[in-house]
């Protein structure tokens, strides 16, 4: 990152971020979301160790200068190949390195990856403590106030004190159990009740910590409520379906500017980045598919959704389908202020 860019570059602040998730936290919908809103930490999918390591690493790490602050996602629980992530981290410019221990997929179970983690308190330290000697960024930790047969406040307790041991000082908590057996990722999401109480013990009870709650939150009223409690907020699915949300979160939780003030001024925006995706040999609709809620609940919010589905999937498509998507849409909207706050 040039001198320029760093300058550019707000301070990473975690009082609001958009959380990890696979197949949706591309770079395509993380330069969206970062033209909504220039403090809002970003953070990218889930990539696995193993990928990092004997795959396309710089296609596993590529993202636009205009994403920071940045956070990277890795799964997994080797050490020393956490540590030699959290090292290119560090080379490709990302601002934080974090450990998922919460992802309850069979598949990572499999390899010792994610909410299984928390059943290993030992191995996620050794994981953090290799990190934090690998790297001078900062290493943070999302994962459940549980997994199925280690669900209490003590085995929580004893979890986060074994890991702040090591040096951690950052926990991300997403506020349900992971049922490793019986449930899909998806019903891992949604069954599991809530329990943002247990999350708020956490910082009561460690308040030399940093704790940022997640899990199920989906207006700013709500984010207002839980900073209250803890340090900050983590938004996912309701981030991505309903991107506006984030047009507003400058003045809403840092008292800056919003930088954009429409749906529309958003999207011309973008459309030189997609433009440029598109000569990079991108399928248009690998691209779009992630700004399919941009016009959500608005007059003509479903025939953009609909030209896109219909025609940005076809050979050759090019900029010109999503200006045609953009024209169903009337204008004006909104100030994000008012809107994003429901």
């Amino acid at each position: 990152m040039s001198v320029t860019q760093q300058s550019q570059t707000p301070p990473l602040s975690r009082r609001f971020s958009v959380a990890p998730m696979m197949d949706w936290t591309t770079p395509h919908f993380r330069y969206l979301a970062r033209l909504l809103s220039r403090r809002a930490l970003l953070y990218t999918e889930m990539v696995t160790t193993g990928a990092l390591i004997h795959g396309d690493t710089a296609r596993f790490l590529r993202h636009h200068p205009a994403e920071y602050p940045l956070a990277l996602q890795l799964g997994g629980s080797n050490p020393e190949e956490l540590a030699h992530c959290a090292r290119l981290a560090e080379a490709y410019g990302f601002d934080e390195v974090n450990l998922n221990v919460g992802c309850p997929s069979d598949r990572v179970q499999n390899n010792m990856i994610g909410a299984c983690l928390m059943e290993h308190p030992d191995k996620v330290a050794d994981g953090v403590r290799a990190m934090i000697a690998a790297t001078s960024l900062p290493v943070t930790v999302k994962h459940r106030i549980g997994i199925d047969g280690r669900e209490s406040r003590e085995d929580l307790y004893h979890f986060i004190e074994t890991v702040a041991a090591a040096g951690c000082r950052t926990f991300i908590v997403h506020a349900r159990i992971a049922v490793l057996e019986g449930l899909s990722p998806k019903e891992n999401r949604d069954i599991p009740p809530l329990n943002y109480p247990w999350v708020y013990d956490l910082k009561a009870r460690y308040p030399e910590l940093e704790i940022i709650i997640n899990g199920g939150i989906k207006s700013f009223a709500e984010c207002h409520q839980h900073l209250q409690h803890t340090d900050g907020v983590m938004l996912g699915r309701e981030a991505y379906h309903n991107p506006w949300l984030l047009a507003g979160v400058d003045s809403e939780f840092f008292g800056e500017p919003d930088p954009i003030t429409s749906r529309h001024e958003a999207l011309r925006a973008m459309l030189p980045f997609i433009e440029e995706e598109l000569e990079r040999g991108v399928y248009l609709s690998n691209i779009t598919r992630h700004i399919m809620g941009l016009f959500h609940g608005q007059p003509g919010g479903r025939q953009f959704r609909r030209h896109i589905s219909e025609n940005a999937h076809r050979p050759g498509s090019g900029i010109e389908v999503v200006l045609d998507a953009l024209a169903k849409v009337h204008q004006p909207a909104p100030s994000p202020a008012r809107e994003a706050v429901i």
